[in-house]
């Protein structure tokens, strides 16, 4: 099977994934479930995964340039291991608690919103971005994959790490 067939048979799933995960994340989000025990603790940790993730990418990018191809590969599997992990983790926290509503008032409440909104709206970009990134990737489509890795990386980094600020800025108002 030549590189574009390998594309297309990706195709379909990632347009489905891309567009399944934002709709059912924002389905669950107006779910509250009742009598189940408060998964308070998890916000820390599913920064701190985006936090780990954004090292990893920064390490992957390292490895590349370096031609660690391998190395390369594992971490991007790594990262989007740990991004699907934070997101089961984030689903599980807002299935389980009320929203935190942001304290913060004048400039820093307007700074607060425009990286959360930044943020929510780039992670929804960068799902399809990934997803190609690495069909392109393991399709070993190498001038196609730098050529939407040189977009996919900086917007995955940002989300990751905005994710982390956001985390820093909200949580003197966890309860």
């Amino acid at each position: 099977m030549n590189a574009s067939k390998s594309t297309l048979k990706y195709k379909n799933w990632i347009i489905v994934v891309s567009i399944a995960i934002p709709v059912v994340v924002a389905f669950l989000f107006r779910i509250r479930l009742e009598n189940v025990q408060s998964l308070s603790f998890l916000p820390p940790i599913y920064a701190a995964v985006n936090g780990y993730t954004a090292i990893i990418l920064l390490v992957a990018l390292w490895a590349i340039k370096n031609r660690k191809i391998n190395l390369h590969e594992q971490l991007m599997k790594t990262a989007i291991g740990l991004s699907l992990a934070f997101l089961v983790m984030y689903v599980a926290y807002h299935l389980t608690s009320d929203p935190t509503p942001f304290g913060g008032e004048g400039v820093v409440k307007i700074v607060y919103y425009t990286i959360l909104i930044s943020h929510i709206l780039l992670s929804i970009i960068i799902i399809p971005l990934v997803l190609i990134t690495f069909v392109r990737g393991i399709s070993q489509q190498f001038t196609e994959h730098r050529k939407i890795a040189r977009i996919t990386f900086p917007i995955w980094l940002y989300v990751t790490v905005t994710g982390v600020i956001v985390y820093y800025m909200i949580s003197p108002y966890y309860v």
